[in-house]
This record gives C-alpha cells, sequence and structure tokens, in this order.
C-alpha cells in the first residue's frame, strides 16, 4: 500500500535534500545539458541518493530519475513506478532564491498516489497520499491540510517564476475574478494550492512527468486536481514522459 512506503519516502528525500543544502553552501557549478537546461553535482548527487534506496524499498518497481533519462537510461515502465525529480527548479537553486524541490512520487495505473516534495532551503516538506490526506511539516511541526474553497475576494492564481507566458496567462484568466498573482519556483506552486494558500496554478508550457507528479500527489491528496485543457485528467507514462498544457485547482 502506498501509505506504508510514505515514511521511508520521506527520509529518502530528506537524504537527498541534506546533499543539496551541502553543494548549495558552496560554489555553484553550472552545465548544460542537451536540451540547454541547466544541471548542476546537486540535481546528480541528489538522484545518486534516491534512486539506489527507491529500489532497495520496493525492488519490483522500476524508478524513473530524470538525470538517468537524460543520459539515456530509462526503465520499462509498466502500472507502478517511480518518478524522481532529484532538484526541480535548477535556475531557482542556482540563483539562490530557496525555492527549489526534491521530488518523489509513485505512479499506478497513470495516476500519482503517493508525493513528497522537500524544499530543504525552506525547511518545509510536503506529502501526501492520494485517499489518506495530505499534510506540511516546517520545522518539528507537522499539520494536515486540504484545499480552499476560493476566496470571495476571487482567485489568488500561482505562475511559474523562471518559465511564464505573462499573456498566455493573461488569455486563460480573462473572466476570472483574479484577487492576486504569486510567482513561484519548481513544484511549490502546486503545494501551495494543495496547502490552501493559492487556488489556481495554469501551466502554459513545457514540464516533464518528473517535475510536476509529485506535488500532483500531494494536491490530488488535498482534494485539488491537474488537468488538461480539455478537463481530463492528466495521465502519466507518457512514451517521452512529455506533458501537455495543464491546470491544477484545488476548486
Amino acid at each position: 500500500m502506498p501509505a506504508d512506503l510514505l515514511e521511508s519516502v520521506i527520509r529518502i528525500a530528506q537524504r537527498a535534500g541534506a546533499v543539496v543544502m551541502s553543494v548549495y553552501a558552496g560554489e555553484i557549478a553550472v552545465r548544460g545539458k542537451q536540451d540547454a537546461s541547466p544541471v548542476t553535482e546537486a540535481d546528480e548527487q541528489a538522484e545518486a541518493v534516491i534512486v539506489p534506496a527507491l529500489q532497495a524499498l520496493t525492488p519490483d518497481i522500476p524508478v524513473v530519475a530524470e538525470e538517468a533519462v537524460a543520459a539515456g537510461q530509462c526503465p520499462t515502465v509498466g502500472d507502478r513506478f517511480w518518478l524522481v525529480d532529484p532538484l526541480d527548479g535548477t535556475k531557482e537553486f542556482i540563483s539562490r532564491n530557496g525555492e527549489f524541490t526534491v521530488n518523489i512520487a509513485l505512479i499506478e495505473r497513470g495516476t500519482p498516489v503517493l508525493g513528497v516534495v522537500l524544499a530543504p532551503a525552506q525547511d518545509r516538506l510536503f506529502a501526501g497520499v492520494v485517499g489518506q490526506g495530505a499534510f506540511v511539516v516546517e520545522g518539528s511541526q507537522r499539520r494536515a491540510m486540504r484545499c480552499r474553497p476560493v476566496p470571495a475576494e476571487g482567485l489568488t492564481v500561482v505562475a511559474s517564476r523562471s518559465h511564464g507566458d505573462a499573456a498566455a496567462l493573461d488569455a486563460f484568466l480573462g473572466g476570472r475574478t483574479v484577487a492576486a498573482l504569486r510567482n513561484a519556483g519548481s513544484s511549490l506552486k502546486l503545494c501551495l494550492v494543495a496547502a490552501g494558500e493559492a487556488d489556481l496554478y495554469p501551466r502554459l508550457g513545457r514540464t516533464m512527468e518528473w517535475d510536476i507528479a509529485a506535488g500532483h500527489a500531494v494536491l490530488a491528496a488535498a482534494g485539488g486536481s491537474v488537468s488538461e485543457l480539455n478537463g481530463q485528467p492528466l495521465m502519466y507514462g507518457k512514451p517521452d514522459f512529455a506533458n501537455p498544457y495543464f491546470v491544477a485547482s484545488g476548486l
């Protein structure tokens, strides 16, 4: 059962987060991958912690991890597999704004069912199992969280700090009452909706499955949803692991 795995996955994420923060404390060397996106030692070292730990925890469940896929190493996936982004928000990590995360998600039959999102620079960890609820850990305090009803004054919308398209976002939001627009990096945007700190996250740009799967699971566990623009649920395990545009909502 996914719930039986959650505490172990949290500990794995925390170990990876410690590695990320040790790199963050020093000089950050940046290289470019084939797709021109940046990669650092933190991405690689955190993945080297997470993947063997998940393989030991669940030897029968394949692990799809961002840096391994970039290196041409991708297992065949079936009904159950792990999706790992060892450092989501690498641009935020490089700019040292704290808005980067370690993401681990379990997928079952195309749907995220367990997610852990650790923001190590903020000392915040978001976790959830669909059907069992979601929670946030801040320092030593753990509290349950759920999506909120939209306030009377309107939506709080979250948008990408590093990958935004303001014109497309304005067009999408046309006709909606928006009280506030917040920018945030990495999968924190999904977690802000899950925590009731925001209401809507439209992503009108490219993402990969490992970027959002853990945040999707946390949001779903908190009562929210992630859908394609046509209203269909966003599914995982696509041949190239690339996502269509989507909307994450607490409604």
